[in-house]
């Protein structure tokens, strides 16, 4: 999803404009991890990207994008950017601390 929100509309009060940004990315984000994992794969994982425009997006986690937003409404940005790709996510082995430090002796 690369998307171009305004952060105001004409018939809609800012705050109701806010919420529906949010839900909609909460919903694509429900979406995504509803599909379907590649065989290997253990989990989606997202490149969140968020800025005030496309030529200026920062890299954020997925759990900053909400943040990320109320902070752009505060500082009175007139519309806000958003890029989300989903990839495949593999989780890290949790190894023995002990087994490592000797195997490296």
């Amino acid at each position: 999803m690369k998307k171009i929100f305004p952060l105001s509309a004409p018939n809609h009060q800012p705050p109701r404009v806010i919420e529906q940004i949010k839900c909609e990315l909460r919903k694509y984000l429900k979406r995504e991890r509803k599909k379907s994992l590649p065989e290997g794969v253990d989990f989606w994982d997202f490149e969140c990207k968020i800025g005030r425009d496309q030529a200026t997006p920062e890299a954020k986690h997925v759990e900053e994008l909400i943040p990320a937003i109320d902070e752009a409404v505060a500082q009175n940005a007139s519309a806000i950017y958003v890029e989300i790709l989903s990839k495949p996510g593999y989780r890290k082995t949790k190894g023995d601390p002990l087994l490592k430090k000797s195997a490296e002796d």
